[in-house]
């Protein structure tokens, strides 16, 4: 067996709901998974309160991805074992999230003004149950209206920092960040430091009081990897890793869950059962 401590569900950008997550790691015979949704612990939260988590079989990590502020780069941080009913960081969320309304009305506007007419309304109906509104969102909609043949030409050409409709959105600082996922009992990680694009900056963040890195995922080469294991041993951190799965009708790799897995080791590091419930 295996695990996968890092995907997306639709209550941020994914395209499978969290049932159907679970549903396909137990068929991929996934022994430990973490769904970190973007500033959001909803989709943890609908399964809590469905009575779908915890659940026979399968070790569930409750977690999070934040998106933290940086004026050059795209910094992420994965929460772990954050306790979702903590008034402090639902608060910063709530926060957080009204603010990615605002820049979802205003990245429409923009591309009305360019020539790109679509909707708020088509971008709801995309993101379903979603209320963190990504830019993915965005961009499927101008693929399914024949602007782009691909979601990625689409961040490419309008959506990415720099290009006509961008719209820099709230984040929290690192520090606030980690604070956070420590205030709720959490587990902070760097999230896939190789796309930061700078190790200097990457080395610089985990002086900041992180517990762990993301050494093992689909866009870090073997020799990446290896690099970033060493970053651990030297800063004494955890070693984490996932897939980033986004869903098995999304155009991003992996297109299936269970293609990029890790040791079952890690996730037994990182699961902490809920009392009176084993992970058999």
């Amino acid at each position: 067996m295996a695990s996968d401590l890092h995907m997306h569900t639709t209550f941020s950008d994914g395209t499978m709901t969290p049932e159907e997550i679970i549903a396909l790691a137990r068929e991929k015979k996934l022994r430990y998974i973490a769904i970190t949704d973007h500033d959001t612990v909803e989709g943890i939260t609908y399964l809590y309160e469905e009575g779908l988590y915890p659940t026979k079989g399968i070790g569930i990590i409750p977690g999070i991805e934040f998106s933290a502020e940086n004026p050059n780069h795209e910094v992420h941080i994965l929460g772990y074992n954050i306790d979702i009913y903590q008034r402090e960081l639902n608060d910063r969320l709530n926060d957080v999230g009204e603010a990615r309304w605002t820049r979802f009305a205003q990245i429409i506007e923009k591309l009305k003004t360019i020539g790109y007419p679509i909707s708020e309304t088509e971008v709801l109906q995309i993101a379903g149950d979603s209320r963190s509104i990504s830019r993915s969102h965005i961009a499927r909609v101008l693929v399914s209206k024949g602007f782009f043949p691909t979601v990625s030409e689409a961040y490419d050409t309008l959506l990415t920092r720099g290009k006509e409709a961008y719209v820099s959105h709230y984040r929290l600082s690192v520090e606030e960040v980690l604070r956070l996922i420590h205030n709720a009992g959490g587990i902070s990680v760097l999230a896939h430091p190789k796309l930061i694009g700078d190790d200097s900056l990457v080395e610089s963040l985990l002086r900041k009081g992180f517990d762990g890195i993301e050494a093992y995922y689909p866009k870090h080469s073997e020799e990446d990897t290896n690099r970033y294991l060493q970053l651990a041993e030297k800063h004494g951190l955890l070693v984490t890793g996932g897939s980033d799965f986004h869903g098995a009708n999304n155009p991003r790799y992996p297109g299936d869950l269970g293609l990029f897995v890790i040791d079952d080791k890690i996730g037994e590091e990182l699961y902490r059962p809920i009392k009176g419930h084993t992970y058999a």
